[in-house]
């Protein structure tokens, strides 16, 4: 496992992480058969990449997947103001949209993406996020698919970064205090 000096602890590990996206890919595969649908995957970017590598691999359905690119982070703080950057490629009229998130902060990028999904004519709307963090929440958001709770803490690696270092982590990590202060 690739160490770094400025992980203070692993939270996670890759097989924990790839344990869970089997367990994930099976219940989303399970739900959207029993619907009769099959979800269009909406990866945000870029931290959300290697959990869509992941979990799209256990998801027994013929499934496509594009990209949104937003921002609402400046180093460690949301700025409450979201920006799209890369917009969706084709048309999601009448689509089932499963929104791939790498972790479920404050909620209010998630809150501005929803909204834009069914403004854009979905059918609906759902979240698969790595990780979630209530603790931060300041929007009524829920994801349906949770990979793990993790603590109010700075989180990096698995496409999770800090001013975009870490990424490549291949698990997820607390960064220290004096790498980000």
């Amino acid at each position: 496992m690739w160490e770094n000096n400025d992980i203070k602890e692993i939270l996670i590990t890759r097989e924990q992480i790839e344990k869970r996206s089997v367990e994930l890919g099976k219940q989303i595969t399970e739900d959207y058969r029993a619907l009769g649908r099959t979800p269009l995957l909406v990866a945000l970017l870029r931290g959300s990449v290697p959990f869509l590598s992941e979990l799209m691999k256990n998801i027994d359905l013929d499934i496509q997947y594009d990209f949104m690119d937003v921002k609402s982070y400046v180093g460690t703080q949301s700025q409450g103001d979201i920006k799209i950057l890369k917009d969706l490629d084709d048309s999601i009229k009448g689509k089932d949209i499963l929104i791939i998130e790498d972790i479920v902060d404050t909620g209010n990028t998630l809150n501005t993406v929803c909204k834009t999904m069914y403004l854009k004519g979905a059918t609906s709307v759902k979240i698969a996020t790595l990780l979630d963090k209530p603790s931060r929440r300041t929007n009524n958001v829920k994801a349906d698919y949770i990979g793990f709770e993790v603590p109010n803490v700075f989180v990096v690696g698995y496409g999770m970064d800090f001013d975009q270092r870490y990424r490549c982590l291949p698990y997820i990590g607390v960064l220290k205090e004096e790498c980000y202060k």
